[in-house]
């Protein structure tokens, strides 16, 4: 049986970095992070003060203002992202087959300040003041929905939910739809809008955020120092096709997708197994698929919380299966935690590191941990070829989800 193979024909970002590929790529290559002071609501009774917020999000390309009466940020993010990623491909949907159009689109929470908004409401006001939209507008599914709706992609749409490993499931969901043959084109991403009072509470009531006021010194992975993650916000969403149809439209490719490995730790609710066996067996379930052996990955973009239990279990995991000589770096120390958001938006940063044969630093990382024995990049980022890769997720609940990429060559 003969599967297809799937490539990277565009995308589409908003992030803490940037709003557009050329935007988020010179942020990663020079080094500007995204993390400052919340601006989104008064923190003078919260611990944690930094965030990495969008700046300056392009409302008006695609919107007008009745839309946020509409839309979650969370779907504005997406909907924005998935709108630049068609562009980005020059994808014709038009002239595509539409039930062979497909969109994945994952959150880790969904319309949360819609709920919160509408919570205050009843609180306030009680349930005849509660506006009507408010269910369609936060339900974590919506997102794919209305994207779906509006670029009229009619086979598969779902929303996958496995917290902080989301979007590189979305992925990996995705891929498979076209290698086995069910789609020709997939929108596949995540998006994440919880820079919220109530979001940043619970977080901050698990003492996993970071409490270090210096923006430059907040989300620091594999650093001695960290102490949490810091929140972020925005949406990726990517152009997965087949090779053929791809190459049948003369689309640009931009890399392959050649692997995908999910599995659950079975461990913990938040705290993932501290040898990282499930993040091992994730690693090597995507490079069986994509057919490599550990030696051929150049460079591994880490989930790199800046939390010392994840990153202990990670550097472990990642020693045990490629050595301590493969590349690593977290681009979380740029654009913050985007939870359901991460894999996409990293996958993104990935694909763009083959493409300019250069793999970002750690930024603000300055002494990392002497029990962090993996090859982390920090100081600077490293010229170098990088033809293959891989970019890890781990979220509560013990999902782990790896994607295997490879460098397009013609």
């Amino acid at each position: 049986m003969s599967f297809n193979r799937v490539v990277v024909t565009g995308y589409g970002v908003t992030s803490p970095i940037g709003n557009t590929p050329e935007e988020f790529w010179n942020s990663l290559k020079t080094g500007q992070v995204g993390i400052g002071k919340i601006t989104k609501f008064d923190t003078t009774d919260f611990v944690v003060k930094n965030a990495a917020e969008i700046k300056e999000f392009p409302f008006d390309k695609y919107f007008v203002k009745k839309d946020t009466n509409r839309f979650d940020p969370y779907s504005l993010y997406a909907i924005y992202a998935a709108k630049e990623a068609v562009a980005n491909a020059n994808l014709d949907t038009e002239t595509i087959d539409r039930d062979r159009f497909g969109v994945i689109l994952s959150t880790g929470i969904g319309g949360i300040k819609e709920i919160e908004d509408q919570v205050n409401r009843l609180t306030e006001k009680g349930p005849k003041r509660i506006r009507p939209l408010t269910l369609p507008k936060a339900l974590p599914n919506m997102a794919a929905g209305n994207i779906a709706m509006e670029v009229g992609a009619n086979g598969v749409c779902k929303c996958v939910i496995t917290a902080c490993a989301s979007s590189n499931d979305a992925l990996g969901d995705a891929f498979r739809e076209i290698k086995f043959g069910f789609q020709d084109v997939m929108l596949a991403g995540g998006s994440e809008a919880s820079i919220t009072p109530f979001a940043i509470g619970g977080f901050q009531a698990l003492t996993a955020m970071s409490t270090t006021e210096d923006p430059l010194r907040a989300s620091i992975p594999f650093d001695k120092d960290r102490n949490g993650f810091v929140m972020g916000e925005g949406s990726g969403v990517l152009v997965l096709e087949s090779l053929e149809h791809a190459q049948k439209r003369g689309a640009t490719i931009l890399a392959e997708i050649v692997g995908y490995g999910n599995t659950c730790d079975a461990y913990h609710m938040t705290s993932p197994h501290p040898e990282g066996l499930g993040a091992i067996k994730a690693m090597k379930l995507a490079l069986n698929e994509a057919g490599l052996e550990p030696a051929d990955i150049d460079y591994i973009n880490a989930h790199g919380t800046s939390t010392p239990a994840n990153e202990k279990g990670e550097s472990q995991a990642i020693v045990s299966v490629f050595g301590k000589e493969t590349p690593v770096s977290s681009t979380k120390s740029f654009t913050g935690h985007l939870l359901g958001a991460a894999g996409a938006v990293e996958a993104i940063a990935v694909v763009e590191a083959m493409n300019h044969s250069y793999a970002p630093m750690t930024a603000g990382t300055q002494e990392v941990s002497d029990y962090i024995e993996a090859d982390v990049i920090y100081g600077e980022g490293r010229e170098m070829t990088i033809n293959h890769a891989i970019s890890n997720t781990f979220g509560f609940g013990g999902h782990n989800a790896v994607i295997a990429f490879k460098r397009w060559e013609n």
